[in-house]
């Protein structure tokens, strides 16, 4: 029996967010741009569109906006929360939940991970640790 993937697609809002700050601290990212980067990322709009195994992620927030597209199961590259440059790892968990390695390009710091979970109740949750530091992040589709 083939597993049946949930559908990511959709524009999603944030409704809580729970540790950004205190995992941007973890990064080192300094207290002024830490404090912009919080002010701004406090009400991103996720777009995402998912199709088999390929995904586009957009996210925007009122001074940025990123765009990320990965195949579960193959690397590919992008930048860590705090804007540096890593090699990713997609690869699916379960049927809802795709979990992701960041491994650094270039110097070192906490290791990185992010993991995007659909719920039952057909939230999407966005885990970002840096080291010991989870940051929790919950979408509702608009």
């Amino acid at each position: 029996m083939e597993k049946k993937i949930p559908d990511f697609s959709g524009k999603w809002k944030m409704k809580s967010s729970e540790g950004f700050e205190e995992l941007l601290k973890a990064l080192g990212v300094n207290v002024f741009v830490r404090k912009i980067a919080v002010a701004a990322a406090s009400s991103p709009t996720v777009e995402v569109t998912h199709q088999g195994e390929s995904f586009s992620i957009k996210t925007s927030t009122s001074i940025r906006t990123t765009h990320v597209y990965f195949t579960v199961g193959q690397s590919f590259n992008e930048t860590t929360v705090d804007g540096r440059p890593c090699t990713s790892f997609p690869k699916w968990e379960s049927e809802g939940k795709i979990s992701c390695e960041q491994t650094l390009e270039k110097g070192d710091g906490p290791k990185t991970t992010w993991i995007r979970e659909l719920t039952d109740d057909g939230e999407l949750v966005l885990t970002m640790t840096a080291g010991d530091v989870v940051c929790t992040r919950v979408y509702e589709k608009e």
